[in-house]
């Protein structure tokens, strides 16, 4: 909240309508939420002549109101409220913050015919708890009864309530730091206030020895004021502080905060007899203690920072202070501190200990040097005037700043680009000139100064430009239609690799299921091929989701069961999810679940029942499809929890990426084909770009041949030798039929390939065909096999 009775003290503002300057400086980027005029109509001094308890209440008064013309019945709750006090009176058709109107009205059957009210009830300072149980606002004695209560106060003044970008420093929340603002709009300057004062020939080194033991002050400023009377504050500071929103409490404490509110630089008063001799600024120790001005004894972590007397913290710095050191009505000496400390450090702390406040926002924001020197002088010229206080010469001072000027090179041009406008040299110059950024023109090159004021200003053309254009007006920004490549749109890495694998799938005819991640304990060590360990929930919601799984097929087998359940015959799903291991670490999986038909067709009445082969034709046509044909294979082997005659693993470049086959009859009765692979391990695999083969204009010619072989001979060793003896003619081979029964020994099976042969170059004769033909009989047989007549 800003006062612009405040602000006037440091331009010039006669004449402005203040409506009209609030829209102005919404254009120049600082959102006014509010124009507040305070002004409450119906707002009287009055004095109380009779205070009782009321009948039918522990806690609540009847007060006799004298308001001037006459003397009314008020029901107050305030723990302060007593005879002969003078008080600001709400009478009914008053109309409070918050639109709250005043009515007379009954309270536990009690007439009440007005409010006695307290200044954070009128918006002239925060609801905090403090002020809370501080209770209504005592007036003082010769307060004039029936006058304006705020015309009394002289609290009457226009407010703006801003809403500060997160990003803009700390210069928009104290007064002089506004008044730039101002000045920027109005092309008008900003005058300091008198900090003038005396220096007695005692020196503070005489009385204070600093020592900074943390590298997050870089700056620590100190001077003593000896001999001050505590008393009350000018009417002029108490008037600003309660504009502000702050209640006055003494000349001391008002002036801290007033100097606060100026310069936007906390400042801290410590009872220099209480402190000692020795100021040590240090990080906390952990688990130490200090009690704050609010009476609570606070923990403290290495994270925080705190002033000391040498040995126990007196001061969390930039928060609170101890109760230590505290200035009351006895305080005689006064050490004043003016400093800097890391922001984030001093934000981290205020949120952990919950002790917000209005020093700690500022000293989050950051602060300018300059001016904690400027506030310091301002403060002993303040207590010099109004507290009687000698101020000693010298100062204690930890300097570690970077003093550095922030300065850049820049073109009007350059400045243009950003922007998209088209500024003028002298345009340039004329907003730098409303800034008070100090700048040199050669050429075409601007060499400017950024002042330590606005530490949100960056030296970069885009901080820069943005300031400029700002002020310049956005509305001189041209209508442009952007011009910009475009590209399409397309998934990439594992996430290309999930959306095709899913969609191949779905084109296979299988439908994608979602399950949880967390499952049962039980569930999870299920199908743990891979022997990972079960990461388990330290507190897991529910029995049933107690553990992230290893697989996804336990989760496959409970949505069949469901959907089995309900009569559904003909399952074919998949899923794609990850699956997490004690170490954290992720694989992503897809696993699918085949039972019942994978065709059926009513009308012709065909059908297709789901085998071991079915599901492996839908591996090995997923796999050709990611580009791997000829690089994966399958291995027999036993795998728990699968059918010991009908379960593989899957190879991938001789890495085993996954399994295949039947679920043991143990755990279902039911046909229930099932595969899992590991997509993670599938990405990492080199594809070779696909290469274009056109395809023969010529015939192609086709051969059956059927072998005999032991029934523990595998199929894929008898196409390895016919790929090899085939030679280039050979392009395709199929089984399409194994048989055993008559004409065919027990221990023996008969295996039937389709050969087909082809030359892009030429028409084959079927002389050449058979002579590759005969060469894969003999070799074949070499194995022991034997070619099958019929």
């Amino acid at each position: 909240m800003i006062s612009l009775n405040w602000v006037k003290d440091y331009i010039d503002l006669e004449g402005e309508d203040l409506k009209e300057l609030a829209t102005k400086i919404t254009k120049a980027g600082i959102n006014v939420e509010a124009v507040i005029s305070n002004h409450i109509d119906n707002l009287v001094i009055g004095e109380v002549v009779e205070c009782t308890d009321h009948p039918d209440s522990d806690h609540l008064h009847l007060c006799q109101v004298n308001v001037g013309d006459k003397t009314i019945q008020i029901v107050c709750g305030a723990p302060n409220v007593r005879k002969g006090l003078k008080v600001i009176v709400a009478l009914p058709g008053a109309v409070l913050p918050g639109d709250f109107e005043i009515k007379a009205g009954k309270i536990r059957g009690e007439e009440s015919n007005g409010m006695i009210c307290a200044l954070f009830e009128l918006g002239l300072e925060e609801k905090t708890e403090e002020n809370y149980n501080k209770g209504i606002h005592e007036l003082p004695s010769d307060a004039p009864i029936g006058k304006d209560a705020l015309e009394y106060l002289d609290v009457e003044d226009t407010l703006y309530e801003l809403d500060v970008h997160k990003h803009r420093n700390n210069d928009c929340y104290y007064h002089i730091g506004f008044a730039y603002e101002i000045g920027t709009i109005l092309g008008k300057k900003v005058k300091y206030p008198d900090a003038l004062y005396k220096e007695t020939n005692d020196d503070i080194n005489n009385y204070i020895k600093l020592n900074v033991e943390t590298e997050r002050c870089p700056f620590y400023l100190g001077k003593m004021v000896r001999n001050v009377k505590i008393g009350e504050s000018p009417k002029w500071i108490q008037k600003r502080l309660i504009a502000a929103g702050m209640r006055p409490i003494n000349n001391v404490v008002d002036i801290s905060n007033f100097v606060m509110l100026e310069y936007g630089q906390p400042t801290h008063f410590f009872d220099a007899d209480k402190l000692g001799n020795k100021v040590t600024v240090r990080d906390a120790k952990d688990k130490e203690t200090i009690t704050t001005l609010d009476g609570v004894e606070r923990t403290l972590t290495t994270k925080d920072i705190v002033i000391t007397d040498g040995n126990k913290p007196t001061c969390i710095a930039g928060v609170m202070g101890g109760e230590n050191t505290e200035v009351d009505e006895t305080t005689k000496n006064i050490f004043i501190e003016a400093a800097i400390f890391d922001a984030f450090s001093i934000t981290k702390t205020a949120n952990y200990l919950n002790l917000k406040s209005e020093a700690s926002k500022r000293y989050g924001k950051g602060l300018n040097y300059e001016y904690t020197i400027k506030a310091m002088d301002r403060c002993c010229s303040l207590l010099e005037e109004y507290a009687s206080g000698d101020v000693l010469k010298g100062v204690v001072l930890h300097d570690k700043v970077d003093k550095t000027p922030k300065t850049i090179d820049v073109t009007t041009e350059e400045l243009n680009n950003v922007l998209g406008m088209h500024m003028t040299n002298k345009n340039v110059e004329e907003e730098l000139n409303k800034l008070d950024f100090k700048y040199t023109l050669k050429g075409e090159t601007f060499h400017i100064t950024i002042p330590r004021r606005r530490l949100d200003v960056e030296a970069n053309k885009a901080d820069l430009a943005e300031e400029i254009g700002r002020l310049y007006g956005y509305n001189n920004l041209e209508d442009t239609v952007p011009m910009i490549a475009t590209k399409r749109g397309t998934y990439v890495g594992d996430v290309a690799l999930r959306k095709s694998v899913s969609k191949r799938l779905r084109s296979l005819g299988l439908t994608e299921v979602r399950t949880y991640t967390l499952v049962t304990k039980e569930q999870a060590i299920k199908f743990n091929y891979d022997n990972k360990e079960v990461l388990e929930l330290p507190n897991p919601i529910s029995a049933d989701r107690a553990a992230l799984r290893l697989s996804l097929i336990p989760s496959l087998i409970d949505t069949y069961e469901y959907n089995k359940a309900r009569k559904v015959s003909d399952i074919n799903i998949y899923e794609i999810a990850k699956t997490y291991d004690k170490e954290y670490k992720e694989d992503h999986k897809i696993a699918f679940l085949m039972s019942g038909n994978y065709v059926s067709n009513t009308w012709q009445n065909n059908k297709i029942e789901t085998d071991f082969y079915v599901i492996k034709g839908i591996v090995e046509n997923l796999l050709n499809y990611l580009g791997f044909k000829n690089r994966y294979s399958l291995e027999v082997d036993t795998i728990e929890g699968m059918h010991p005659g009908m379960s593989a693993k899957i190879l991938l470049d001789r890495e085993v990426i996954g399994i295949i086959g039947r679920i043991h009859p143990s755990i279902m009765k039911d046909n229930v084909f099932i595969t899992e692979l590991s997509l993670t391990k599938i990405y990492e695999k080199q594809v070779k770009p696909l290469k274009y083969k056109e395809a023969s204009k010529y015939p192609e010619i086709k051969k059956d041949l059927a072998f005999i072989v032991n029934k523990d001979v595998k199929s894929e060793e008898i196409e390895k030798i016919i790929k090899k003896t085939g030679s280039r003619l050979l392009t395709e081979i199929d089984v399409f039929d194994v048989y055993t029964g008559p004409n065919v020994k027990d221990d023996e099976k008969s295996i039937a390939y389709s050969l087909t042969f082809s030359d892009v170059t030429k028409t084959l004769s079927d002389e050449e065909v058979m002579e590759v033909v005969n060469k894969i009989i003999v070799e074949v047989e070499k194995t022991g096999a034997k070619l099958r007549a019929k």
